[in-house]
């Protein structure tokens, strides 16, 4: 491993404090660097395409906030947005005019959503999403994809990547049986797998869920007519197609995969960008499909915090700034010079690696490859990122801390920013 060359002092105090007051001294697995090995760090402030840690380091970011960050940090005019709705109140818990108008932005975006409801997290809307897609069918089982990650919800926690997949835990203790018998798996890209088990399941199945690009086992790509397949699958047998955007929505392009691929599922599910920054979470369908949600419908789903005015200020502003010519020919074009440079510069150091990039969401993978699905991804070289990632780490760049994570981009990266980053990537990847 490289040495450390940073101080780190102030982070490691407030990190072995932290252990004695919260499970692994986190309050989300993967920051606490257990696949990467090593200090994590502690964040002190964030601005454009920038961290500082406690200890003054600054460092180049490629996580941002887990995504929601697409602007940068700290947007000056999202700033502006959110001073001036705090002096209005922080919570109402009832309804607001600005509910409709992020409301309306992200109908008008996404091509499958006519009705859209807002929550507090990916989580919350995927496991709200689960519940009307099986009121809607009156079928119980539902097909969801191998490393796909789709919130911590029990139903969901069978063979799921990020946090999960970093921890190397098959599922997770706590969740009884009961909860994942009507949850079946498939590999990724596999359009076979899913025909038979629609076949085997006929008339059983609720719906087909998937990250149509998969960030949670690593940045994976569908192949092509995998999502097409899905499309006439899942109609030939009276299923639906749920889309889970949390991650690609708004990132890949304003109108997300669905616009991108130009497939369009019957219901989706969103979060990080559409809160600027702040907590959310969101799902939208079909009409008649969301008129079955409460109190319009008997399906049930409630929350004090959802459509919060400052997640709904922020997200409003995000979404205007992203409206911007050239926001998304930018964001392509430096998330493609970073994603070739770095798999051009370890192939030159002797390093085995694949990745790619659509937009502004990017991977790396310490494998020949070519990654397909989750088991594809499991054969990189873990021990060798986690020595990658220090070693970005230490030079002021911080990537995600795992193998099984896609990376971002923002609008505020710059062209000196990616060639600093491949310079310093240059330097590691040969060291190792």
């Amino acid at each position: 491993m490289v040495n450390t060359t940073i101080k780190t002092t102030k982070s490691q105090e407030i990190f072995a404090a932290a252990q004695n007051l919260m499970p692994g001294g986190v309050n989300s697995p993967v920051r606490a660097f257990k696949s990467v090995g090593g200090q994590p760090i502690v964040f002190d402030r964030v601005k454009d395409a920038y961290i500082w840690d406690v200890d003054g380091n600054q460092y180049i970011d490629y996580v941002g906030t887990w995504g929601p960050a697409i602007c940068g940090h700290a947007h000056p005019e999202v700033i502006a947005a959110l001073h001036e709705a705090l002096e209005k109140g922080t919570s109402f818990g009832a309804p607001s005019f600005l509910e409709n108008v992020l409301a309306e932005m992200v109908i008008d975006a996404v091509p499958s959503i006519e009705m859209v409801r807002f929550v507090n997290s990916g989580t919350e809307a995927c496991m709200a999403v689960l519940r009307l897609m099986r009121a809607f069918t009156n079928r119980e089982k539902i097909i969801k994809f191998e490393g796909c990650y789709h919130g911590h919800a029990d139903t969901f926690l069978v063979k799921a990547g990020s946090g999960v997949a970093t921890l190397g835990l098959p599922d997770s203790p706590g969740v009884p049986k009961s909860s994942t018998i009507t949850t079946l798996t498939a590999p990724y890209n596999d359009l076979e797998a899913v025909k038979v088990l629609l076949e085997q399941n006929r008339d059983e199945i609720a719906g087909v869920i998937l990250e149509p690009v998969v960030g949670n086992a690593g940045f994976i790509t569908p192949d092509a007519g995998f999502l097409e397949g899905l499309r006439e699958l899942t109609h030939e047998h009276g299923a639906l197609l749920v889309f889970d955007e949390v991650m690609t929505g708004f990132r890949i392009a304003y109108g997300g995969a669905q616009e991108k691929f130009g497939v369009t599922p019957d219901l989706t599910t969103l979060g990080k960008v559409i809160g600027g920054g702040l907590p959310v979470g969101a799902y939208g369908g079909r009409r008649d499909i969301m008129s079955m949600i409460a109190p319009a419908g008997p399906v049930y789903q409630a929350g004090t915090l959802s459509g919060n005015p400052l997640a709904m200020t922020a997200g409003i502003k995000t979404l205007e700034l992203l409206q911007r010519p050239g926001t998304y020919e930018y964001l392509d074009q430096i998330t493609q010079k970073l994603a070739d440079g770095l798999v051009k510069i370890a192939q030159e150091t002797g390093h085995s690696v694949c990745g790619g990039h659509i937009s502004a969401m990017f991977g790396l993978f310490f494998t020949s490859g070519p990654v397909h699905n989750y088991e594809d991804a499991k054969k990189s070289d873990m021990a060798k990122f986690g020595r990658f990632h220090r070693g970005m780490l230490e030079r002021g760049v911080y990537l995600a801390p795992s193998q099984f994570e896609a990376g971002f981009t923002s609008l505020a990266h710059t062209e000196a920013d990616i060639e600093k980053t491949l310079a310093v990537a240059r330097e590691v990847l040969a060291s190792l």
